[in-house]
């Protein structure tokens, strides 16, 4: 029972929190990258309505696909880990600078830079926080995720991994992750069921400078009781030419018997000559479940110098 529950709660976010503390560090949030002209968009104006924003974010593969993508790349990794005490004090660090090449047909991973200091790993060598080592499994392709195996996305059925769950709710955000206890549903935010308890927004501007930009948020209503949702905000920024999600910023939280969990990520996307690719990825949060120890953690990570292999 101590592993399922343990198991479940990280599934669902992989990375979550007992408290609603902020940890100031690597504060995610997809719009510090973009300019908004201006706060409130007339969109019809446009020829676009909420519907049409809900259905790209559903149908939307581009955005897994450009961490399938990596794979024919040569590229850099530069990835900051931090994990933090009761007391939100440090207590652990991980740096890593990566090196992502292709020798003789094969993929390959040399590390560059490795340092580490603080509670970091248990006496068998492993991570002390499942945190790390999912992340680690989910983005940095150390245990050779299925971002190697093909395109398609990860799907819904009864049998599916924890680890796939996981992917479900970054890639496919919106979308019913079956198999969470009390949750399911509530990841389901465009289903009739959960559309009453938010409020959609739209705003333009330009990221990296240069790109236009839509921002599409949505939010919790502020009448909104904690125990009706769990995502309290999901952005995502489209490029106004193309309409490729070229970024994602999520705010879950949730706390009942079972975990308690306050965490936020943000994922950004930039084009190598016309492929899509990873750019930045941000994460704080914890989270808790009964009979485990606590985990506090936060990330930066860094993808930079493409190469076509």
């Amino acid at each position: 029972m101590k592993k399922l529950l343990l198991s479940i709660a990280f599934m669902l976010t992989g990375f979550c929190a007992l408290h609603a503390q902020e940890i100031k560090r690597f504060n995610p949030d997809t719009i510090k990258s973009v300019v908004i002209d201006t706060a409130v968009v007339n969109i019809k104006s446009h020829k676009l309505n909420a519907q049409d924003f809900i259905d790209a974010v559903l149908a939307d593969t581009s955005f897994y696909k450009a961490f399938h993508n990596m794979k024919g790349y040569d590229f850099i990794a530069e990835n900051r880990i931090y994990t933090f005490d009761k007391k939100n004090k440090v207590d652990g660090k991980i740096y890593r600078k990566i090196h992502h090449g292709d020798v003789n047909g094969k993929h390959v991973i040399e590390t560059l830079a490795k340092r580490d200091s603080g509670n970091v790993y248990k006496k068998n060598g492993k991570y002390q926080l499942y945190t790390v080592e999912m992340f680690d499994y989910i983005f940095q392709n150390a245990y050779n995720s299925d971002f190697s195996a093909g395109e398609g996305l990860p799907g819904g059925g009864k049998n599916e991994s924890y680890k796939d769950k996981l992917k479900t709710l970054i890639f496919r955000p919106g979308t019913k992750v079956t198999g969470i206890p009390f949750l399911s549903s509530k990841t389901e935010i465009f289903g009739k069921d959960m559309r009453e308890y938010y409020l959609y927004q739209f705003a333009r501007g330009t990221y990296l400078d240069s790109i236009p930009v839509y921002r599409f948020k949505v939010i919790r209503k502020p009448s909104t009781s904690d125990d009706d949702v769990m995502i309290n905000e999901m952005t995502t920024i489209f490029d106004t030419r193309t309409f490729q999600i070229l970024g994602r910023y999520i705010d879950m939280k949730f706390s009942n018997m079972f975990f308690d969990f306050n965490v936020q990520m943000n994922l950004e996307l930039n084009s190598y000559n016309g492929t899509l690719l990873p750019a930045k990825i941000s994460y704080q949060g914890n989270w808790n479940v009964p009979f485990h120890k606590e985990e506090r953690a936060a990330f930066l990570i860094l993808h930079k110098g493409y190469k076509k292999e």
